[in-house]
């Protein structure tokens, strides 16, 4: 599943982390109002933005060691 994110460059991962914070969002106000019956759906829209942050930053904790490196 992570690897699916780590084939994409930064604009796409920004552009789907965006994606998924407005799924998590519309998410959350349908099951306030009961519209909402799969509720896995929001436990998993979490773990793919946490999967979207963690390789963002990983690619940052590596450019900033190839940076320190040279």
């Amino acid at each position: 599943m992570a690897e699916q994110y780590s084939k994409k460059n930064d604009k796409d991962l920004d552009k789907l982390l965006v994606e998924r914070k407005e799924e998590l969002r519309g998410f959350r106000f349908g099951i306030a109002g009961s519209k909402v019956r799969d509720v896995k759906t929001g436990k998993n829209l979490r773990k793919d933005i946490a999967r979207i942050l963690t390789e963002k930053n990983a690619r940052l904790i590596k450019s900033k060691q190839e940076q320190k490196n040279t």
